[in-house]
């Protein structure tokens, strides 16, 4: 047997790596995405989020094994309702459908409590990314189940919502919509839409602007008194859309305090041809304000297949994401820019086809230059410290 000396063999234990520095940057520091569509495949009839999917069998991006399988430590589920009648029975049923998707959620955490559970709290993300369990958050899409019933806030709070995207791609009571066919309804946030406002401010609860018209972002920006976020937006310098963010409202919303969260849809993150923009648009817009029914969202999902077939040459890939989240840290320092992906709603881009793939953003990032540091901020830091703010501001 070989033998070494007392001192060599301290210098060979100094130099031989340490489990932690062994194990990959992207699995050492805690990753957050705020905006996962996880539960509209949660919907669908014999769908398991507790089990692993194919993204090309199934359509489907998320799933606990594969958030563990891409070291992705926590996301925001995304209570999604599609826009329709500002009346008072579509407001039911839009918060019937919401109350059912939180069930869902619930229902799927209590039967793998042994993979994942409910965040509320950035000391929650943190605990279970030590455990090794998965960190669910809530958020809302489109506050159209709010209604015009400001105690509903508080309701979806009392559920574990952390955020709501004050509007979809259409005006509803809250605020006007950065891509409503008809124009602005409001002229920006609604009177009761300030109350709206001022209410999550009082719960701790994330005001998010991505899809709000640009009059509306800057009536938010002025009222809250707390940082707010951009869920799931891009920069409207490197692709011109309504959707995304200018300028001049990147550096405002920093100023405030606030975080841009990067997402991966393609024609958000490059310009489509004219052709493609509107056939995207006619698709996003089809069946707006309406009540949907089956034989509406099977149509739809036909001709989203047939546009994504049609014009796959035109998709995005990791490069263009990290060249979003470069404009940003440009523009306003690596403090204010993070990830929403848009998974399972649209997110996607060559390279990176579910959540078991999203290393490969990391190691885009780290190729670019970004520290160890800076790249736990975007993949998460930068987030909760707005989520600790807003908590202790209420």
């Amino acid at each position: 047997m070989t033998r070494f000396s007392p001192a060599l063999l301290l210098l060979l234990t100094a130099c031989a790596p340490t489990a932690r520095q062994s194990t990959s940057l992207h699995q050492r520091i805690l990753t957050l995405d705020t905006h996962a569509d996880a539960p509209i495949m949660m919907q669908k009839p014999g769908f398991d989020v507790g089990v692993r999917h194919d993204v090309r069998r199934d359509e489907s991006q998320i799933d606990f094994p594969r958030m563990a399988a891409g070291g992705m430590d926590a996301m925001f589920f995304a209570v999604y309702t599609a826009q329709g009648p500002r009346t008072p029975e579509g407001h039911a049923e839009a918060k019937r459908n919401a109350l059912n998707q939180f069930a869902l959620i619930e229902t799927a955490l209590t039967k793998y409590s042994n993979l994942a559970e409910l965040a509320t709290t950035p000391a929650d993300a943190y605990r279970l990314e030590k455990a090794g369990k998965r960190a669910i958050f809530i958020g809302m899409e489109n506050g159209y189940p709010i209604g015009e019933d400001l105690s509903l806030v508080k309701t979806y709070f009392d559920k574990g919502c952390r955020y709501v995207t004050l509007s979809h791609f259409a005006n509803n009571a809250i605020c006007d919509s950065a891509t409503d066919p008809d124009g602005p309804l409001h002229n920006g946030l609604s009177p009761f839409g300030r109350q709206v406002v001022a209410e999550m401010n009082r719960l701790g609860m994330l005001i998010d602007i991505s899809h709000v018209s640009d009059k509306s972002f800057y009536d938010v920006l002025a009222l809250s008194k707390v940082p707010v976020i951009a869920s799931h937006s891009n920069c409207r310098a490197l692709c011109d859309f309504p959707r995304n963010m200018t300028d001049d409202m990147i550096r405002a919303l920093a100023a405030k305090g606030g975080v841009v969260q990067v997402n991966f849809v393609s024609d958000y993150l490059r310009k489509p041809s004219e052709a493609h923009r509107a056939a995207l648009t006619s698709l996003r817009m089809s069946g707006v304000g309406k009540a949907r029914t089956p034989a509406m969202e099977a149509r739809q999902q036909a001709l989203t297949d047939s546009v994504k077939r049609v014009y796959a040459a035109e998709r995005a890939s990791v490069a263009d994401i990290a060249n979003h989240i470069d404009h940003i840290v440009k523009l306003v320092g690596i403090n204010h820019v993070g990830i929403g992906s848009d998974l399972d709603g649209g997110g996607g881009v060559n390279g990176l086809e579910d959540v078991s793939d999203i290393e490969v953003l990391t190691k885009e990032l780290v190729r670019r230059g970004y520290s160890e540091k800076d790249i736990a901020q975007i993949w998460g830091g930068n987030l909760l410290r707005v989520l600790s703010q807003a908590k202790a501001a209420n």
